[in-house]
C-alpha cells in the first residue's frame, strides 16, 4: 500500500523572470499569490492519484486567477486618479510593473486635435523629457503610433511598437542613438492608448536599461490594462475639456482688464471651480475720478450660476454708475432686481465707492465677508455690519461703513470661496487669511498684486491653480492708495 500523499494546488512560476536592471515585473506578485494557493490544504478539491492529470488545467486556472487579481487591483488605482496628470503617472507606473521596465513616458495628443497636449514622464526628470522630444519624432516609437507612420488596414489601430535592441538596430536614428546612449536606455516598448470607442489620446513608451522586450503575457496584460486605461483617460479628458470651457465663460464673464484711476492701484486674481461657480469681482472707474469696487458670490455651479453671475454683474454696473456714492441704495436695487426676476436664487456681495484722491472709501456689504487692510503699521479686518445675502428678506438694507486707508495701504476684497477652500473651520479660516496679510514682505507691499498672490500662496499652500476638491472658487481684489 503506498503512502497517500498530501492534498496539493500547483501554483504559477512566473513565465518572465524579472531582470536585474529593471523594475519587479509580474512575476513577482504572480509567484506569490500561487505560493499562497499552493499553501491552502485542499484547495482545488483534487487529492491522491488523480491530481496528475488535471494539474496542467489547475496551473492554468490559477494563472487566470492571478492576472485578473492583479488587473483588477491596477484598475482600482486607476480609478482613484482624479485628473488626467495623476492617471497618466498611474498608468505608466502600472504598465512598467507588466512589462518588467524602469522608466518611461506618457504622450497625451489627441487626434481629434482638441487638446490638451501633455506629456509626463515616469523616472525621467523634465529635462531628459525634452532630450527625447530632441529626436525626430518621426523615427521615434511614440511618433510612429501618434502619426501613423505604420501602414496599417482601413479602420484600424495602431499597433504596439517593440524594438528590443537600439544599440544592434542598424538603421537607427544617429540622434536616436546619441540620446539613447546619453540618457542609458537600450530597448523600448511603446503601446497606444486607444480604443474604437475613445478614439487615438496618445502613446505610451516603457525604456529597459538593457536590451530586453515583453514576453507574449505581458504584452497580453498590458494590452488588457492599456484598453480600459484608454476608456478612463478618455472620459477625464471630457471633463478637462469641460472645465475649460466654463473657466472661459467664467473669465469672458468678468472684466478683461482693471481700469486705471489716478490715487490707486488694482490687481485682482480669480479662478473658477471644477463645477464652474458664480464669484465675481469688477472695478468701474465713475464721475469726478471716482471708482467703484465689488465682488460677489451667486448660490450654485455651472453654466445657471455663470449665466445669473454675469447678470448680477451687469446690473450692478449699472445701478453703480446711477447711484454709486450711495452703495446701500445700489445693493437694495439690486436685492430687488434679484428678487423679482430669480426668487430662488440668493446672492452675497459687497459694493465699495472710492474716492482715491481723498482715500475715502464708502462701502455695504450683502452677506458678505468683510474687507481687510493691510498696511504698513496695521493689518485688520473692516468692521461691518451683519446682513442676509441678497433674496433672502424680503426687504434688505443695512447701514454703510466709511473708511480712510492711509497711505501705501492695501484693502483686500475677497469671495467666501478663499475662506472655504482652505479646508478650516471658518474662525480659523479667517484667522489664517489675516495672518497671510500680515506677513507681506515689506518689499511687497507696493505692488497690490504681490501683495495678492503673497497671499493666496500663505493660505493656500497647495496653489492657486490647483482645482478644488469641493468646487469652489476663488476671487481676490486687490486695491493700494497711494
Amino acid at each position: 500500500m503506498s503512502t497517500p500523499r498530501a492534498p496539493k494546488v500547483a501554483g504559477i512560476d512566473s513565465t518572465v523572470p524579472s531582470p536585474p536592471h529593471t523594475a519587479a515585473a509580474i512575476g513577482a506578485p504572480l509567484s506569490a499569490m500561487s505560493s499562497a494557493v499552493s499553501a491552502t490544504p485542499g484547495a482545488s478539491g483534487v487529492t491522491g492519484p488523480s491530481a496528475g492529470p488535471l494539474q496542467p488545467l489547475q496551473d492554468r486556472l490559477a494563472g487566470w486567477v492571478s492576472d485578473l487579481t492583479l488587473l483588477h487591483e491596477m484598475t482600482e488605482s486607476l480609478i482613484r486618479a482624479a485628473s488626467l496628470d495623476d492617471a497618466l503617472r498611474e498608468v505608466l507606473r502600472a504598465g512598467a510593473a507588466l512589462v518588467g521596465a524602469r522608466r518611461g513616458m506618457a504622450v497625451l495628443e489627441p487626434a481629434d486635435g482638441l487638446g490638451p497636449a501633455l506629456t509626463v514622464g515616469l523616472g525621467l526628470a523634465h529635462a531628459e523629457l525634452g532630450t527625447i522630444e530632441t529626436v525626430p519624432r518621426s523615427v521615434t516609437s511614440y511618433g510612429r503610433i501618434l502619426d501613423g507612420l505604420d501602414p496599417l488596414p482601413e479602420g484600424a489601430l495602431p499597433r504596439p511598437v517593440a524594438i528590443p535592441d537600439l544599440r544592434g538596430e542598424e538603421d537607427l536614428d544617429p540622434r536616436h542613438r546619441e540620446v539613447a546612449a546619453r540618457l542609458g536606455y537600450a530597448a523600448s516598448y511603446a503601446l497606444p492608448l486607444a480604443t474604437e470607442e475613445a478614439g487615438k489620446l496618445g502613446a505610451l513608451v516603457w525604456l529597459y536599461d538593457e536590451p530586453a522586450e515583453p514576453a507574449e503575457r505581458q504584452r497580453h496584460l498590458v494590452g488588457l490594462y492599456a484598453r480600459f486605461a484608454t476608456e478612463h483617460i478618455a472620459r477625464l479628458l471630457e471633463v478637462e475639456r469641460a472645465r475649460t470651457r466654463v473657466a472661459t465663460v467664467a473669465e469672458e464673464l468678468l472684466p478683461s482688464r482693471l481700469p486705471r484711476v489716478p490715487g490707486v492701484q488694482l490687481a485682482a486674481r480669480h479662478r473658477t471651480g471644477p463645477h464652474g461657480g458664480g464669484d465675481w469681482y469688477d472695478a468701474l472707474p465713475l464721475p469726478d475720478g471716482a471708482l467703484g469696487l465689488a465682488v460677489g458670490s451667486v448660490t450654485g455651479s455651472g453654466p445657471s450660476a455663470l449665466a445669473a453671475m454675469g447678470r448680477l454683474r451687469a446690473s450692478l454696473r449699472a445701478y453703480a454708475v446711477m447711484e454709486g456714492e450711495d452703495p446701500v441704495a445700489v445693493l437694495s436695487d439690486l436685492e430687488l432686481l434679484l428678487r423679482l426676476t430669480e426668487p430662488a436664487r440668493s446672492a452675497t456681495a459687497l459694493f465699495a465707492y472710492c474716492e482715491p484722491a481723498a482715500r475715502r472709501i464708502v462701502l455695504a456689504g450683502a452677506g458678505h465677508a468683510p474687507p481687510l487692510i493691510v498696511g504698513e503699521h496695521r493689518t485688520e479686518y473692516v468692521e461691518t455690519s451683519l446682513s442676509a445675502p441678497l433674496g433672502m428678506l424680503s426687504c434688505w438694507e443695512a447701514p454703510s461703513v466709511e473708511l480712510s486707508p492711509a497711505p501705501g495701504e492695501t484693502v483686500l476684497l475677497y469671495t467666501d470661496g478663499l475662506l472655504r477652500r482652505t479646508g478650516d473651520a471658518m474662525d480659523r479660516a479667517f484667522a489664517r487669511l489675516h495672518a497671510a496679510a500680515a506677513s507681506v514682505p515689506r518689499a511687497d507691499r507696493a505692488d497690490p498684486g504681490a501683495v495678492a498672490d503673497h497671499v493666496l500662496r500663505t493660505v493656500l499652500p497647495e496653489g492657486l491653480d490647483t482645482p478644488a476638491a469641493d468646487g469652489e472658487d476663488v476671487v481676490l481684489l486687490a486695491a493700494r492708495f497711494e
